[in-house]
């Protein structure tokens, strides 16, 4: 019975094994000496503005999180959809409870201003 997950044991050693080789060819391939010039962030040629590394506003964190609760939503729904017609009434009611519970924070994310860009 073990013997039919030996193919997913093959894809997760392998997928490791190639995780681990990619960042050890990086560090050794990579940049041995850095300068500052080396260091500096590329934009077309130009000279760059600013550090590289400045903070970020939170909106753009709080609209990717949204972005991924909505995309779930529709991960769970699809299913759903697809077997709507076998489970019923029961099926129905309990989307629409799951639909009106993400309703519920999709209205808060949006009294809170989550959804506002400027």
């Amino acid at each position: 019975m073990l013997w039919q997950y030996v193919p997913i044991a093959i894809l997760i050693v392998l997928a490791t094994g190639l995780a681990f080789a990619i960042v050890l060819m990086a560090h050794m391939l990579g940049p041995s000496k850095p300068t500052h010039r080396k260091m500096m962030p590329y934009e077309s040629g130009m000279v760059p503005i600013g550090p590289g590394m400045r903070r970020q506003p939170i909106r753009f964190y709080r609209i990717a999180m949204l972005f991924l609760l909505f995309d779930i939503e529709v991960i769970f729904l699809l299913p759903w959809a697809v077997v709507s017609r076998k489970l019923g009434l029961f099926g129905f009611i309990e989307v629409t409870i799951f639909v009106l519970i993400l309703l519920v924070g999709y209205l808060y994310a949006w009294k809170g201003g989550a959804l506002e860009w400027v």
